[in-house]
């Protein structure tokens, strides 16, 4: 669920392929994100699952395959 809603979404934010987004991918290296585009990745992630993350935790974000581990722990920490 997470990872086919980052795919959405990044392929939207990024203009990509969403098959070139893996759990394996790289936002900035492979994907090609800013820190503008990771900030409304990240943003409309925390609205779409109604958790809220740290940004420092956000920083430490370097593959989708973080993210989708980060959305996953905050989910369970939320409910």
């Amino acid at each position: 669920m997470e990872l086919e809603y980052l795919q959405i979404v990044i392929a939207e934010v990024l203009h990509v392929d969403r098959r070139e987004v893996t759990m394996d991918s790289t936002f900035v290296e492979d994907l090609g994100a800013d820190s503008l585009d990771m900030f409304q990745i990240f943003t409309r992630s925390e609205e779409k699952f109604d958790i809220r993350v740290p940004d420092k935790e956000w920083h430490t974000v370097r593959t989708v395959g973080d993210a989708v581990r980060l959305i996953r722990a905050a989910r369970k920490t939320d409910q």
